[in-house]
Order: C-alpha cells, then sequence, then structure tokens
C-alpha cells in the first residue's frame, strides 16, 4: 500500500486505483467518490491529495506539505461543505453547533459557494501541481447550484474536483457522466473495530449495540449516531420506544420531537426507530412493516418540509402497525 493511505482501513481497491493514477501522471479533472457515510470517503480524499501534491518532493518538504493539509490552510486546496443560512452568513455544520445555532432544515451546498469554485480556479496553482476541490455531501447541491458547478467540470482548469456522494442516483446524471468513479464500501466487523479503537471510540464496541446496528459497517457513523443519541433525552427514547396507539399520543408525541431536537437529530432519530421498529416487526409485535412510512419521513425531512407536519403524518401512519393485542379507540 501507498505511505500515504496508511490512515485509511479498509478500501482496498479506491486506494489501488488513485495511487496507480498518480503514479502513472492519470490524474482524472473529476472524481466521485461514491459510497455510505463514515467508511473513509473524505480521508482518502485527504491522503490522495497529499500523495498529488508530495511526488517527486524532497521529504522535508513533504512534511510541510502534510502539515498544511492537516491544518486546511494550503492555498491550492478548497475544501467545500454544506452550510446554514444565519443571519446573512454561511455557517458549516460544526460552526452551526458550536454558535449555537438551532438548524431547523439539512445544510446545503449553494450556488455562491459554486461561484467561489469557479473563482478559486480561475487562477493557477501557486505552490502545488494542481489546484484540487473538494465537495462534501455533493448530493446536497440545489439544482440551480449542479447546474453551475456543471460548467465548471467541463472546464476545470488546471485541476481536479472531488465529489462526495453516498450514492450515483443522488447526483444530476450530467455531473456523473463527467467524473471517474471510485466506490467506497461498508467496512467488515473486524475493520470497524479498528477504526473505532484508532480514533478513540472503543466504548461504542461494549455499550452500543443498536448504534452500530444502525451505522452498518460505518464508523463514522456509529461516532456520529452514539454523539446524537446522547443528545435526545431519555423521556423521548422512552416515548418513541414502540408506535404511538392513538391519535392523541403521536400528535402529542410529534409536538415533542419537533420541539425538542433539530433536523438533523430528527433524521437520525428515524433511523434508530427503522431500527427499532424492523425488530418489533420480526417479532411478530406490529401487523405491517414500519419501513415505508419512516422511509418517506426521511425524504421530505430532507425536502425541507415543516418537520412537525412529517412526525404527524408519520406517526399517524405508524400508529395503525400496532401490537396485534392491543386495540386503538
Amino acid at each position: 500500500m501507498s505511505p500515504f493511505f496508511t490512515s485509511v482501513i479498509g478500501q482496498a481497491p479506491a486506494i489501488e486505483f488513485l495511487t496507480q493514477a498518480v503514479n502513472r501522471q492519470r490524474i482524472a479533472p473529476a472524481y466521485l467518490f461514491v459510497g455510505p457515510p463514515g467508511v473513509g470517503r473524505s480521508l482518502t480524499a485527504h491522503c490522495f491529495i497529499a500523495q498529488i501534491f508530495c511526488t517527486n518532493v524532497a521529504p522535508d518538504k513533504q512534511q510541510q506539505i502534510k502539515q498544511r493539509l492537516q491544518l486546511g490552510n494550503h492555498p491550492d486546496v478548497l475544501w467545500v461543505q454544506p452550510t446554514y443560512l444565519h443571519q446573512g452568513q454561511r455557517l458549516t455544520a460544526l460552526e452551526a453547533v458550536a454558535a449555537g445555532v438551532k438548524r431547523k432544515a439539512p445544510p446545503i451546498i449553494r450556488t455562491e459557494q459554486i461561484r467561489e469554485i469557479s473563482q478559486f480556479l480561475s487562477r493557477f496553482p501557486l505552490e502545488a501541481p494542481r489546484n484540487i476541490v473538494v465537495i462534501e455531501q455533493a448530493e446536497t447541491m440545489a439544482e440551480a447550484a449542479a447546474n453551475a458547478l456543471l460548467k465548471t467540470l467541463e472546464e476545470p482548469g488546471l485541476a481536479t474536483i472531488i465529489l462526495i456522494a453516498p450514492a450515483v442516483e443522488s447526483l444530476l446524471p450530467t455531473l456523473v457522466s463527467r467524473c471517474q468513479r471510485i466506490p467506497f464500501y461498508r467496512l467488515a466487523q473486524d475493520q470497524m473495530a479498528r477504526v473505532l479503537q484508532q480514533t478513540g471510540h472503543e466504548e461504542i464496541l461494549q455499550t452500543s449495540p443498536v448504534v452500530l446496528a444502525i451505522a452498518q459497517g460505518s464508523p463514522g457513523e456509529a461516532i456520529a449516531g452514539t454523539q446524537q443519541l446522547q443528545t435526545i433525552p431519555t423521556e423521548l427514547l422512552k416515548a418513541v420506544a414502540y408506535p404511538p396507539q392513538s391519535l392523541h399520543s403521536a400528535l402529542e408525541l410529534a409536538r415533542q420531537i419537533d420541539k425538542t431536537l433539530d433536523t438533523e437529530a430528527q433524521l437520525w432519530l428515524l433511523d434508530y426507530l427503522q431500527y427499532c421498529y424492523w425488530q418489533q416487526f420480526l417479532a411478530g409485535e406490529l401487523q405491517n412493516s414500519p419501513l415505508p412510512p419512516l422511509e418517506q419521513a426521511k425524504k421530505y425531512l430532507s425536502s425541507y418540509v415543516q418537520p412537525r407536519l412529517v412526525w404527524e403524518v408519520t406517526l399517524l401512519e405508524i400508529s395503525q402497525l400496532q401490537p396485534k393485542h392491543v386495540s386503538i379507540n
């Protein structure tokens, strides 16, 4: 394995492909790193950039380059993340949390950010052999932003653009067609354990079996899920542990969820309920599969539908999926 990718666990095909692209000087103008969140897509992008910038460079200079990439201040790299708009200011997810901003809708890649990419790529690289742009959660681009990016992908100049997304279907086909696809996969159980241990989250392996089950081979999702679980009040978790059994309880539960949790936490709660309710269905405690209304709710929340309305409709529908021995008045 290339020494630049030693921090990446798993993803051997992706690493081999990218390593050979650099060694053979056949770096594409655009890549699509496609696969589930939390399996090493962004980390692999970091390592790929380091290999590009450090190839044929003296060892002492390589260390300086790696440090600048680690600090996120290399002049020839632009790392783009979805943002919230708060009082006219764009904030990433981490910045929104630090600022205590209550997030009512998921963050997105905005058209202004695509314009900034175009401006960044309009100049020649200052230190590196090429400019590199990484767009995380590229699936959050609105259509206008995606169309604006299309023009940049057609003529990127002396640059490489890396899009990171969960699935090919989450992007416009015209974007996908201009990128070289690099697939990423969920990790095996032993690989999951290694990542969690190396990142100081080994306690998840012993204390969070439900979170691990929901993460499905994604250590990043396991870490994020554990953090989300800690933000949800115990009383609320108990209240949603089983489907509501009446119209009143469904509406009250929807009110509590909307009042207590931001959108990111609500989206994770839907994953949590999918797991819990599916287990109840397999045990014969629910008459019908609870997955369709929960899947639909995720689509609605991600599309900026009013959260309380989404939960009211979803929980009312799920309230029909009652244990067979319970009758609803």
